[in-house]
This record gives structure tokens, C-alpha cells and sequence, in this order.
């Protein structure tokens, strides 16, 4: 199973694994955060970071999702991204994660594709504007 660490600004690693806590009604196995406080230093995001994927990997491979790309937690996941068995994207979002989490049995490129899909896909406009067809 695909191992997932969330590398984010503080707190939203962990608001994120409560969220997806809440809807899959039991927290998702291989699931980890790191939450990167203002000032933390770099050196000590990547030392978590890399202790965290090590407990994430099974051997399936782990997908770090960032939050923003060019801030200082996607910025200290550069190193990550030669890294065997490891992706790293950028942007994350609920619907990302949750379908991250549902694909996970599959291969790290599957997964990597799904969330994708699922960030793109979760991002809609919702008012009286819209129209949704009836299919």
C-alpha cells in the first residue's frame, strides 16, 4: 500500500488526516503529517520528512503532497523528489487526498495520477450561475 505524508504549513497536515478521518470513519493507515512551523529550519523539515517516509514505505512507495508550491514545505521536499519510490506533488486539496487514499493499492504513478485528477476535479464553482445537466 502506497504510503502518503503530508508536508504542509502548519496545522493543515493535521487537519487534513482529521478530515479524511471524519469521512473514511477510522484513520487511513500509512498516513502521516508533517506540519512545518514558521522558522523551523529547513535541515530539520528534511530530517522528518525523510524518518517519516521510511515508516510510510512498505515497499509500495510514499506520495508526499505539498500545499503550495515555492513555500518552504514543498521547497524542502526538492531533495524527495530523486528519491526512489517517492513522488511529490504540490497543491493539495480534500478531494486530492481522499482519492489518494482510495487508489493507494495501486502503483505510486497511479495514485500520483488519481490525486491529481481528484484536486482538478474537486475545484468547481458552486452558485446559481451554474447549471448542472440533468445526467
Amino acid at each position: 500500500m502506497v504510503g502518503i505524508l503530508l508536508l504542509t504549513h502548519a496545522p493543515l497536515g493535521q487537519a487534513f488526516i482529521s478530515a479524511a478521518t471524519h469521512v473514511f470513519r477510522t484513520r487511513p493507515e500509512r498516513l502521516d503529517a508533517v506540519d512545518v512551523n514558521a522558522d523551523q529550519d529547513t535541515g530539520e523539515v528534511e530530517r522528518l520528512a525523510k524518518k517519516a517516509i521510511a515508516g510510510l514505505d512498505d515497499g509500495s512507495g510514499v506520495l508526499v503532497i505539498t500545499d503550495v508550491m515555492g513555500g518552504t514545505p514543498s521547497n524542502c521536499t526538492l531533495g524527495l523528489c530523486n528519491v526512489d519510490n517517492v513522488a511529490v506533488i504540490a497543491g493539495i486539496s480534500l478531494p486530492m487526498l481522499l482519492r489518494a487514499i482510495t487508489y493507494r493499492q495501486d502503483t505510486l504513478d497511479v495514485v500520483v495520477e488519481m490525486a491529481l485528477a481528484g484536486g482538478q476535479g474537486g475545484a468547481v464553482r458552486v452558485d446559481n450561475r451554474v447549471r448542472l445537466s440533468p445526467n
